[in-house]
Formats: C-alpha cells, structure tokens, sequence
C-alpha cells in the first residue's frame, strides 16, 4: 500500500453547543489486482476540514448546509483502461452517505477528462440512466462520450462535496465525535454495481 493509498476517516466533534469544527477525509482503496497494478487513483487531499460553525442564523432552519469544497480525483493508467468510479461507504440513504448519525454527504463529479477529452458518466450496468454524475451509494458510475463507455490512460474530475447536519445537531451541552469512513474506488465496468 502506498502512501497515497493509506487509509483515512472522516470525522468530527461538536464541542458546547456553540460550535461544531468538522472534518471529512476520504479513502483510497483499489479494487482488485489487475486495476491496481495497471492504475493508481489519488485525491489531491484526503482530508477536508470546516473550521468551527457557529450556530447562529442556521438555527432557523432544520437543515445545517456546510460550505461545498472539491477536490480533484485523478487516475492514472499504464496501459488504457475503462474508467469507473465508485465510493464506498455507510449510506444514509439512497443520495448520499451518512456523516455522523444524523448527517450525510453526497458526492459529484464534474469537469471530467479522459486523455484531455471532455466525458460524462453514467450509471454502470443502468442501460439509458440519465448522466448526473454524482456517486450514489451501492452504484459505480464510468466515463461516456460519443454514447459509449470511454478507454484511456488518464482520469481527471472534480469532486463537490455537499455535507448537511440537523440543526440539532448544534445543540450540544458537551463536545460529540461525528464520524463516518468511505472510499473511492476504481472499478471495472464489469463488476456488479452491488459487489
């Protein structure tokens, strides 16, 4: 396992009811033998941190929306492969992932590149699933263009970051340690989107 491909958690603490400092990393992880030594997957960070939120005028609102950060997935191959991505992790429901026990995140993609070219995604194994780019849980979605799946030998992508608590969440008499793990994987588009 490389360094880029260490394991890492995302998680974070509500400290007194006034404040709730927030972190979300990813994990990397490759998904089989063959992918992983003929392509290598990095994040440019593993590790996202909000800052302290104040609870102020998002206690008006049942939802608490965090600032939306990205970060770029990039995929690097010996010889051309299919690129299909997939992340991992407890899902809250069928948009998003949890964080915590009452929060989640969801992931997009956007700005994708195969070998310099523009691409879009779509659902594997969802013949004719609109292209929305974003990672839902349990599915892996792979690079189109031209109505077919794309092969080269470099992948680059934006990934936003969308997280959102409870407003309750906030309202904490000690500090509270939210966490929540996930990771990316590249996949091929061969393998079941349940597996």
């Amino acid at each position: 396992m490389t360094n880029s491909m260490k394991p890492h958690r995302r998680f974070a603490k509500v400290v007194k009811a006034a404040s709730l400092p927030l972190a979300l990393c990813c994990t990397l992880l490759a998904p089989s033998e063959a992918l992983a030594e003929n392509c290598r997957l990095s994040l440019s960070q593993p590790r996202i941190d909000y800052g302290s939120i104040r609870r102020g005028a998002e206690a008006q609102s049942t939802t608490v929306m965090l600032t939306v950060r990205s970060i770029s997935v990039n995929v690097l191959c010996i010889e051309p492969a299919a690129m299909a991505l997939r992340f991992v992790g407890i899902a809250a429901d069928g948009q998003g992932f949890r964080f915590g026990r009452e929060g989640r995140y969801r992931l997009s993609l956007k700005n994708a590149q195969v070998d310099g070219r523009p691409v879009d995604w779509a659902v594997a194994h969802v013949p004719g699933a609109p292209a929305s780019g974003q990672l839902l849980p349990g599915q892996a979605v792979v690079a189109h263009a031209a109505g077919g799946p794309v092969v080269g030998r470099r992948l680059t992508a934006l990934v936003d970051i969308h997280t959102e608590l409870p407003s309750d969440a906030l309202a904490v008499r000690s500090e509270i340690h939210l966490e929540g793990q996930g990771s990316f994987e590249l996949v091929s588009s061969a393998v079941p989107p349940s597996q």
